[in-house]
């Protein structure tokens, strides 16, 4: 059964003059909590809703849980081609691109890689985007990851940041969504279903717009030292006491939404095209466009290697990498990690 969060309700008492917060004592408490007041963007009434925040993200850990790298479409991009990566069967996306022609390349949405971090209160994520050098970047996309509490493949919590733009950390436009019902993948997680299933993705809202019951609980911000950085912190409290699980990272624009989980489900291959151009039959995107993502990193536990989506597992000391011949193309996965390319074969 899925871990499901119990929400931890603060008490907001509102004046005409001022508004004040219960605060939430954290067990065991990693810092001094401080004290801000931010203005929202919700609307309350005619004026904007102020709230008091008993708990801020502070500096990410020095040691990393789990970093993970991706593909660089900008090498091909002029090619209107991802290098790779690209296997919508297996919920896998390399679209930096828009539908159909592919002459736009977005590097705000390439993922170049991420790493995972956590500590007694906070989990968190870096999501590094392209850097082609222009000076008018932004990060004006969603970026946010998914975690599989089971590792059974479907994901079980979905956290997207939109277009973070200051490099304070900030609750503005931070959601937190859960599958209560437990649809997201179907039958076959991260793998599409020969008939599409009845779902409706990541269906519950825990934090964002109005639902607030915890003002503290997601939190974003643009890397103080990389602009091409997008970084998000959620309370270790979301997971409801688990400790192990899978964590994927995702960059997008329309079509990263929380009712789309599993996209692959919810589009055939033909619908949603490819943006590998060896692949003529699908070729080019169509109706998911400007979507990329990553594998999955093992957090907590050691991996059996057979978990859905998860990350190639690296070679040991000795060890001959697998060679996926025989395997037909289609089935074929390829993943960088830095210099490294790492391809394995995915065939039922």
């Amino acid at each position: 059964m899925k871990a499901k969060f119990n929400l931890f309700v603060l008490s907001l008492i509102f004046t005409a003059l001022a508004c004040g917060t219960g605060t939430a004592t954290p067990v065991p408490p990693a810092a001094p909590t401080e004290i801000v007041v931010v203005t929202s963007t919700i609307q309350a009434s005619s004026e904007p809703t102020k709230i008091a925040h008993a708990m801020i993200p502070g500096e990410f850990p020095s040691e990393p849980g789990g970093i993970v790298g991706d593909q660089d479409s900008s090498i091909t991009a002029e090619e209107k081609r991802a290098p790779s990566g690209d296997r919508f069967t297996f919920s896998r996306f390399e679209r930096p691109f828009n539908a159909e022609t592919m002459d736009v390349y977005y590097p705000s949405i390439d993922i170049q890689g991420a790493t995972f971090y956590q500590d007694d209160l906070w989990l968190y994520v870096e999501i590094v985007l392209k850097d082609t050098g222009d000076e008018a970047f932004s990060l004006d996309g969603k970026y946010g990851f998914e975690i599989d509490l089971d590792t059974a493949g479907g994901g079980d919590l979905l956290v997207l940041a939109s277009q973070p733009a200051s490099t304070e950390w900030s609750t503005s436009g931070v959601e937190v969504w859960e599958d209560t019902n437990d649809d997201v993948g179907g039958v076959t997680p991260t793998i599409t279903d020969k008939t599409p299933p009845a779902c409706d993705g990541f269906e519950t809202l825990l934090f964002g717009g109005n639902t607030l019951d915890d003002p503290d609980l997601a939190w974003a911000r643009v890397s103080p030292t990389d602009p091409h950085a997008a970084q998000i912190a959620v309370k270790r409290d979301l997971l409801n006491g688990d400790s192990t699980f899978l964590v994927g990272m995702w960059a997008g624009n329309g079509d990263l939404s929380h009712e789309l989980f599993d996209i692959n489900d919810l589009f055939t291959h033909e619908q949603a095209g490819t943006s590998l151009a060896e692949l003529p039959i699908f070729y080019p995107i169509k109706e998911v466009s400007e979507l990329d993502n990553t594998c999955r990193m093992a957090i907590g536990f050691q991996p059996r290697g057979n978990e859905p989506g998860l990350c190639p597992l690296p070679i040991k000391p000795g060890q001959e990498p697998d060679e996926p011949g025989g395997c037909p193309p289609e089935f074929i996965v390829c993943f960088n990690f830095g210099n490294q390319t790492v391809c394995v074969c995915a065939q039922p």
